[in-house]
């Protein structure tokens, strides 16, 4: 098996995009295949550098390595030259002025279900010649053969004028010369493909077999965009999002698996991955979904990695100890310095949250857990939550008539890792401090 993953630099890598780069990943290391990453940037208003680096950026997060490339399908513009050369002399193209008018005449003469038909010319675009009787039938894993008859399709323009070739052509080209065995690529080609058939008809080429991906919807039913959340890679990585739980959340959507809540090592995505598998109807991507997965394989791993992906991704160290008493009531990475950022940053600034919980009652309750700290020995995990529910019993109070004071008066805020995790990490005089200073403003 030979695929390839072609992607246009015209903008981030989104995450229809990146389904189908896993999808073709996924089928190259189950048949123990190669994954071929060609960048299609012949668009040369719309295809930049700084485009293919977001691309390969994107691709490397994901950890989807390639085999072959990147190759810049702009630099084989002398073996697309070659090929139209090659159709022109062998009769298989020709060249033609005609115009979208010319083409519109034509099916007003001939009926608009009859495909365009030119005379050959000295000059002008070049056309590919579709035979009149017959078909071109399209075989794909997912949808079936489905013929395209010949009489209804248009001679396709396959170069300009100044011989630049297009999509088509450069495609139908491109996958021959790689020999490229499988086309996994999204529905919106599939239009495209009986032109890249005649092509490779008339080079003499034996067809791919092809498996066209249905698009991916939101959760209301409708094409996937922007207002359903993150679209790119990139905004999933910058949401903290890991990339293992994304392969699994991407894999499953449309793929044969039972539901879109199963968690599957990388590992066995590959062991258990088929293109015969793949569902035809549209697949929904529900970020919520994501997020539950996310929060999994978060919860799942060891402290020293999470902490070293925090870090990375925080720009700060010494998380370790924050990350070990937050890390139940995290799903993404983003989830982390909101939860425990003011251990480190200090108390934020909440006034409904001083308000509530340090107004009327909640200053007396917060002296009594101050005096009941002071004198915890040793002050650890173990001993500070004795003292505090002491606390809490003495005063024939509700847990949380105690305990949000405290957690108002450490970190500023209503949200917090574990009070009394919290408490033991910040130590006996820095959360004597806090308090006292909470006290103080009271």
């Amino acid at each position: 098996m030979r695929v390839r993953f072609a992607p246009s630099p015209t903008g981030a890598l989104h995450i229809g995009g990146a389904r189908t780069a896993l999808y073709n990943w996924l089928a190259a290391r189950h048949d123990g295949g190669v994954l071929v990453l060609r960048i299609e940037d012949t668009d040369r208003e719309r295809s930049t550098p700084e485009n293919v680096a977001q691309i390969l950026d994107a691709l490397r997060w994901l950890e989807l390595d390639f085999d072959e490339g990147p190759i810049l399908q702009s630099e084989r513009a002398d073996r697309h030259a070659e090929v139209i050369e090659r159709l022109l002399a062998g009769g298989h193209a020709y060249r033609s002025t005609a115009t979208a008018a010319d083409v519109e005449a034509y099916k007003e003469r001939h009926g608009h279900d009859r495909g365009f038909r030119g005379e050959a010319q000295g000059s002008g675009a070049v056309r590919l010649r579709v035979p009149d009787r017959g078909a071109t039938v399209v075989r794909d894993l997912i949808r079936g053969e489905t013929p395209f008859a010949h009489v209804h399709l248009d001679d396709p323009v396959i170069a300009r004028a100044d011989g630049t070739p297009l999509y088509n052509l450069a495609v139908a080209v491109d996958d021959l010369d790689a020999a490229i065995t499988h086309v996994v690529r999204g529905d919106d080609h599939y239009s495209n493909t009986p032109k890249q058939l005649l092509v490779l008809e008339a080079l003499g080429a034996r067809q791919p077999i092809y498996a066209h991906l249905p698009l991916l919807h939101g959760p209301d039913g409708k094409k996937l965009s922007k207002r359903h959340g993150a679209a790119s890679v990139q905004e999933l990585r910058d949401a903290g999002y890991l990339p293992e739980a994304v392969r699994n959340y991407l894999a499953l959507l449309g793929w044969g698996a039972a539901d879109d809540e199963t968690i599957l090592s990388t590992e066995e995505l590959v062991r258990q991955f088929s293109l015969a598998r793949v569902q035809r109807n549209p697949a929904r991507f529900d970020e919520r979904k994501l997020r539950w997965m996310n929060g999994a394989y978060v919860r799942s791993l060891d402290v020293d990695d999470l902490t070293a992906r925090l870090e990375a991704f925080t720009g700060r160290s010494g998380l370790r100890g924050a990350v070990e008493i937050s890390r139940e009531k995290m799903q993404t990475l983003a989830d982390f310095w909101p939860l425990a950022g003011a251990i480190f940053d200090g108390p934020g600034d909440d006034p409904r949250a001083r308000e509530q919980w340090l107004d009327d009652g909640g200053g007396a309750a917060l002296r009594d857990a101050r005096a009941a700290l002071a004198g915890v020995e040793p002050f650890d995990l173990e001993h500070v939550g004795a003292a505090l529910r002491a606390v809490v019993a003495r005063r024939g109070a509700k847990p949380r008539q105690v305990f949000q004071p405290i957690r108002v008066a450490l970190t500023g805020t209503t949200v917090s890792p574990g009070i009394f995790e919290v408490v033991a990490l910040l130590g006996r005089e820095e959360s004597l401090r806090r308090i006292d200073a909470a006290l103080a403003a009271g």
